[in-house]
Protein backbone atom coordinates (compact mmCIF):
# COMPACT_ATOMS: atom_id res chain seq x y z
CA UNK A 1 0.00 0.00 0.00
CA UNK A 2 3.22 2.34 -0.65
CA UNK A 3 1.51 4.72 -2.91
CA UNK A 4 -1.65 5.29 -0.11
CA UNK A 5 -0.88 7.59 2.63
CA UNK A 6 -0.66 5.46 5.79
CA UNK A 7 -4.03 6.75 6.96
CA UNK A 8 -5.65 5.25 4.61
CA UNK A 9 -5.35 2.12 6.14
CA UNK A 10 -6.32 -0.08 9.15
CA UNK A 11 -4.37 -2.89 10.67
CA UNK A 12 -7.23 -5.97 10.86
CA UNK A 13 -4.46 -8.49 11.61
CA UNK A 14 -1.17 -8.51 12.85
CA UNK A 15 0.70 -6.88 10.03
CA UNK A 16 -2.21 -7.27 7.48
CA UNK A 17 -3.64 -3.25 6.96
CA UNK A 18 -6.18 -2.78 4.70
CA UNK A 19 -7.10 0.62 2.82
CA UNK A 20 -9.88 2.38 3.87
CA UNK A 21 -11.64 2.86 0.59
CA UNK A 22 -11.99 -0.35 -1.86
CA UNK A 23 -13.43 -0.89 -4.90
CA UNK A 24 -16.53 -2.29 -5.03
CA UNK A 25 -17.47 -4.56 -8.31
CA UNK A 26 -20.73 -6.17 -8.26
CA UNK A 27 -22.68 -6.19 -10.42
CA UNK A 28 -19.89 -5.49 -13.00
CA UNK A 29 -18.67 -8.72 -15.03
CA UNK A 30 -16.67 -9.67 -17.94
CA UNK A 31 -14.46 -6.51 -19.95
CA UNK A 32 -16.76 -3.85 -17.88
CA UNK A 33 -15.14 -5.38 -14.61
CA UNK A 34 -11.50 -5.99 -16.05
CA UNK A 35 -11.46 -2.43 -17.45
CA UNK A 36 -13.15 -0.85 -14.00
CA UNK A 37 -10.78 -2.12 -12.01
CA UNK A 38 -7.73 -1.67 -14.10
CA UNK A 39 -8.44 2.08 -14.39
CA UNK A 40 -9.39 1.84 -10.45
CA UNK A 41 -5.67 0.87 -9.72
CA UNK A 42 -4.46 3.10 -11.95
CA UNK A 43 -6.58 6.28 -10.13
CA UNK A 44 -4.85 4.93 -7.01
CA UNK A 45 -7.08 1.70 -5.79
CA UNK A 46 -5.17 -0.26 -3.77
CA UNK A 47 -8.25 -2.22 -2.59
CA UNK A 48 -10.33 -4.84 -4.94
CA UNK A 49 -13.66 -6.44 -3.34
CA UNK A 50 -15.18 -9.23 -5.39
CA UNK A 51 -17.03 -12.62 -4.50
CA UNK A 52 -17.81 -15.83 -5.91
CA UNK A 53 -21.06 -14.85 -6.11
CA UNK A 54 -20.33 -11.42 -7.99
CA UNK A 55 -19.62 -14.55 -10.83
CA UNK A 56 -16.39 -11.82 -12.01
CA UNK A 57 -13.36 -12.93 -10.47
CA UNK A 58 -11.78 -14.43 -13.38
CA UNK A 59 -12.38 -10.77 -14.62
CA UNK A 60 -11.41 -9.24 -11.55
CA UNK A 61 -8.25 -10.55 -11.72
CA UNK A 62 -7.43 -9.78 -15.56
CA UNK A 63 -7.88 -6.17 -14.19
CA UNK A 64 -5.23 -6.85 -11.41
CA UNK A 65 -3.17 -8.21 -14.62
CA UNK A 66 -3.85 -5.08 -16.85
CA UNK A 67 -3.55 -2.81 -14.16
CA UNK A 68 0.65 -3.55 -14.02
CA UNK A 69 0.55 -3.13 -10.52
CA UNK A 70 2.77 -5.58 -8.05
CA UNK A 71 0.53 -8.41 -6.23
CA UNK A 72 1.74 -7.48 -2.89
CA UNK A 73 0.38 -3.55 -3.37
CA UNK A 74 -3.16 -4.76 -4.18
CA UNK A 75 -5.12 -5.94 -1.21
CA UNK A 76 -7.59 -8.24 -2.47
CA UNK A 77 -10.95 -9.10 -0.77
CA UNK A 78 -13.44 -12.08 -1.95
CA UNK A 79 -16.15 -14.18 -0.53
CA UNK A 80 -17.88 -17.94 -1.11
CA UNK A 81 -21.16 -19.24 -1.01
CA UNK A 82 -22.69 -21.66 1.38
CA UNK A 83 -21.70 -24.96 -0.47
CA UNK A 84 -18.24 -24.54 0.56
CA UNK A 85 -19.38 -24.52 4.43
CA UNK A 86 -17.40 -27.04 6.14
CA UNK A 87 -13.34 -27.03 6.95
CA UNK A 88 -12.19 -28.75 3.38
CA UNK A 89 -15.17 -26.97 1.81
CA UNK A 90 -13.56 -24.03 2.45
CA UNK A 91 -10.11 -25.25 1.45
CA UNK A 92 -11.67 -25.96 -2.20
CA UNK A 93 -13.18 -22.54 -2.27
CA UNK A 94 -10.09 -20.69 -1.63
CA UNK A 95 -8.34 -22.85 -4.93
CA UNK A 96 -11.18 -22.24 -6.91
CA UNK A 97 -11.13 -18.14 -6.07
CA UNK A 98 -7.04 -17.76 -6.33
CA UNK A 99 -7.51 -19.82 -9.11
CA UNK A 100 -9.66 -17.40 -10.99
CA UNK A 101 -8.38 -14.49 -9.93
CA UNK A 102 -4.94 -15.76 -10.97
CA UNK A 103 -3.24 -15.25 -7.46
CA UNK A 104 -1.49 -17.69 -5.12
CA UNK A 105 -3.11 -16.07 -1.69
CA UNK A 106 -5.95 -13.94 -0.99
CA UNK A 107 -5.67 -10.88 1.71
CA UNK A 108 -9.01 -11.59 3.03
CA UNK A 109 -11.40 -14.27 2.16
CA UNK A 110 -14.81 -13.82 3.35
CA UNK A 111 -17.76 -15.96 4.77
CA UNK A 112 -20.62 -13.93 2.12
CA UNK A 113 -23.61 -14.85 3.87
CA UNK A 114 -24.35 -17.29 7.76
CA UNK A 115 -26.97 -19.58 5.98
CA UNK A 116 -28.13 -20.22 9.66
CA UNK A 117 -30.53 -22.35 8.79
CA UNK A 118 -27.51 -25.00 7.26
CA UNK A 119 -26.18 -25.09 10.40
CA UNK A 120 -22.75 -24.62 9.46
CA UNK A 121 -21.29 -21.32 9.22
CA UNK A 122 -18.86 -21.52 12.14
CA UNK A 123 -17.30 -24.61 10.66
CA UNK A 124 -16.38 -22.60 7.40
CA UNK A 125 -14.85 -20.21 10.11
CA UNK A 126 -12.79 -22.77 11.35
CA UNK A 127 -11.81 -23.82 7.50
CA UNK A 128 -10.96 -19.93 7.41
CA UNK A 129 -8.79 -19.72 10.40
CA UNK A 130 -6.16 -23.06 9.66
CA UNK A 131 -6.12 -21.46 6.20
CA UNK A 132 -4.50 -18.02 7.64
CA UNK A 133 -2.33 -20.37 10.15
CA UNK A 134 -1.27 -22.34 6.60
CA UNK A 135 -0.60 -18.65 5.01
CA UNK A 136 -2.75 -19.05 2.13
CA UNK A 137 -4.51 -16.32 3.48
CA UNK A 138 -3.89 -13.57 5.58
CA UNK A 139 -6.74 -12.53 6.80
CA UNK A 140 -10.29 -14.04 7.36
CA UNK A 141 -13.70 -12.34 8.28
CA UNK A 142 -17.12 -12.69 7.55
CA UNK A 143 -19.66 -10.88 5.57
CA UNK A 144 -23.54 -10.05 7.33
CA UNK A 145 -22.58 -11.45 10.17
CA UNK A 146 -25.47 -10.24 12.88
CA UNK A 147 -24.31 -10.68 16.57
CA UNK A 148 -25.97 -13.74 17.24
CA UNK A 149 -24.25 -15.21 14.17
CA UNK A 150 -20.85 -13.46 15.59
CA UNK A 151 -21.61 -15.01 19.30
CA UNK A 152 -21.78 -18.40 18.22
CA UNK A 153 -18.25 -17.59 16.00
CA UNK A 154 -16.69 -16.57 18.75
CA UNK A 155 -17.79 -19.33 21.16
CA UNK A 156 -15.77 -21.31 19.11
CA UNK A 157 -12.79 -19.61 20.20
CA UNK A 158 -12.38 -18.00 16.29
CA UNK A 159 -12.57 -14.04 15.91
CA UNK A 160 -13.05 -12.67 12.62
CA UNK A 161 -10.56 -9.58 11.58
CA UNK A 162 -13.91 -8.18 9.95
CA UNK A 163 -18.17 -8.01 9.19
CA UNK A 164 -18.89 -6.41 5.83
CA UNK A 165 -22.39 -5.40 6.32
CA UNK A 166 -24.94 -3.21 4.39
CA UNK A 167 -24.22 0.29 6.16
CA UNK A 168 -25.33 3.69 5.25
CA UNK A 169 -26.57 7.26 6.76
CA UNK A 170 -29.93 5.60 7.07
CA UNK A 171 -29.37 2.40 7.75
CA UNK A 172 -26.63 3.15 10.41
CA UNK A 173 -26.99 -0.27 12.50
CA UNK A 174 -26.66 0.89 15.30
CA UNK A 175 -26.50 -2.57 17.49
CA UNK A 176 -24.33 -4.02 15.37
CA UNK A 177 -21.87 -1.46 15.24
CA UNK A 178 -21.69 -1.49 18.88
CA UNK A 179 -21.37 -5.34 18.95
CA UNK A 180 -18.38 -4.79 16.76
CA UNK A 181 -16.26 -2.32 18.82
CA UNK A 182 -17.09 -4.19 21.97
CA UNK A 183 -15.34 -7.02 20.21
CA UNK A 184 -12.65 -5.78 18.61
CA UNK A 185 -14.46 -6.67 15.02
CA UNK A 186 -13.49 -4.17 11.68
CA UNK A 187 -16.82 -3.46 9.98
CA UNK A 188 -16.70 -2.66 6.11
CA UNK A 189 -19.47 -1.31 4.74
CA UNK A 190 -20.48 -2.57 1.07
CA UNK A 191 -23.27 0.48 -0.60
CA UNK A 192 -21.99 2.97 1.89
CA UNK A 193 -23.52 5.54 -0.27
CA UNK A 194 -26.93 4.14 -0.13
CA UNK A 195 -29.17 2.53 -2.95
CA UNK A 196 -31.31 5.47 -4.02
CA UNK A 197 -28.87 8.10 -2.76
CA UNK A 198 -32.29 9.77 -1.45
CA UNK A 199 -30.40 11.03 1.77
CA UNK A 200 -27.80 12.96 -0.87
CA UNK A 201 -29.72 16.04 -0.96
CA UNK A 202 -30.17 16.24 3.13
CA UNK A 203 -28.54 19.39 4.62
CA UNK A 204 -26.68 17.71 6.46
CA UNK A 205 -25.08 16.38 3.54
CA UNK A 206 -25.10 19.00 1.34
CA UNK A 207 -24.29 21.83 3.60
CA UNK A 208 -21.15 20.58 4.35
CA UNK A 209 -20.00 19.04 1.12
CA UNK A 210 -20.77 23.17 -0.26
CA UNK A 211 -18.27 24.37 3.06
CA UNK A 212 -15.72 22.10 1.91
CA UNK A 213 -15.79 22.27 -1.97
CA UNK A 214 -16.63 18.47 -2.39
CA UNK A 215 -19.33 16.39 -3.52
CA UNK A 216 -22.40 15.29 -1.31
CA UNK A 217 -20.60 11.54 -1.80
CA UNK A 218 -17.42 12.56 -0.71
CA UNK A 219 -18.72 14.06 2.51
CA UNK A 220 -20.51 10.18 3.65
CA UNK A 221 -17.37 8.27 2.45
CA UNK A 222 -15.56 10.87 4.93
CA UNK A 223 -18.31 10.29 7.52
CA UNK A 224 -17.59 6.66 7.39
CA UNK A 225 -14.09 7.09 7.53
CA UNK A 226 -13.80 9.27 10.22
CA UNK A 227 -16.10 6.60 12.25
CA UNK A 228 -13.11 3.96 11.61
CA UNK A 229 -14.69 2.20 9.09
CA UNK A 230 -13.59 0.83 5.96
CA UNK A 231 -15.85 1.71 2.77
CA UNK A 232 -16.32 -0.12 -0.49
CA UNK A 233 -18.31 2.10 -3.32
CA UNK A 234 -18.65 0.84 -6.89
CA UNK A 235 -17.70 2.85 -9.56
CA UNK A 236 -17.09 1.85 -12.98
CA UNK A 237 -16.82 6.15 -13.49
CA UNK A 238 -13.56 7.26 -13.71
CA UNK A 239 -14.25 10.93 -12.88
CA UNK A 240 -16.42 9.33 -9.83
CA UNK A 241 -13.61 6.63 -8.91
CA UNK A 242 -11.15 9.36 -8.31
CA UNK A 243 -13.65 11.44 -6.22
CA UNK A 244 -14.06 8.55 -3.90
CA UNK A 245 -10.58 8.07 -3.41
CA UNK A 246 -10.05 11.58 -2.32
CA UNK A 247 -11.61 12.14 0.86
CA UNK A 248 -8.08 12.54 2.75
CA UNK A 249 -7.96 15.91 2.54
CA UNK A 250 -10.70 17.29 4.75
CA UNK A 251 -12.25 16.40 7.66
CA UNK A 252 -15.81 16.56 8.99
CA UNK A 253 -16.28 18.66 12.18
CA UNK A 254 -18.07 16.85 15.50
CA UNK A 255 -21.74 18.65 14.80
CA UNK A 256 -21.26 18.24 10.85
CA UNK A 257 -20.95 13.82 11.95
CA UNK A 258 -23.36 14.38 14.54
CA UNK A 259 -25.68 15.71 11.94
CA UNK A 260 -25.44 12.90 9.49
CA UNK A 261 -25.56 10.44 12.51
CA UNK A 262 -29.06 11.62 13.02
CA UNK A 263 -30.10 10.71 9.36
CA UNK A 264 -30.14 7.19 10.86
CA UNK A 265 -33.65 5.78 10.54
CA UNK A 266 -32.49 3.04 12.61
CA UNK A 267 -34.09 0.23 9.86
CA UNK A 268 -32.56 -3.19 9.22
CA UNK A 269 -30.81 -3.95 6.01
CA UNK A 270 -32.41 -4.65 2.97
CA UNK A 271 -32.11 -8.33 3.47
CA UNK A 272 -32.46 -10.39 6.79
CA UNK A 273 -29.29 -12.83 6.83
CA UNK A 274 -31.53 -15.30 9.19
CA UNK A 275 -33.63 -15.67 5.66
CA UNK A 276 -31.43 -14.54 2.93
CA UNK A 277 -28.31 -16.21 1.93
CA UNK A 278 -26.40 -18.07 -1.23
Amino acid sequence: MSSLPQRATAEIAPGVHVPLIGLGTWPMVGEDATDAVARAIGHGYRHIDTAEKYGNEDAVGEGLRRSGAARDDIFLTTKFNKDSHSRSGVRAAFGAAAGRLGVDYLDLFLVHWPNPGQGRFVEACEGLQQLAEEGNIRSWGVSNFTPEHLRQVEAAGLSPALNQIQLDPETGQREQLAFHRQDGIATAAYSPLGRNGGFMDSPAITVPAAELQVTPGQVVLRWHLQHGRVAIPKSADDKRQQQNLDVFGFCLTEPQMAAIDSLDLNRPPRLNPDEYGH
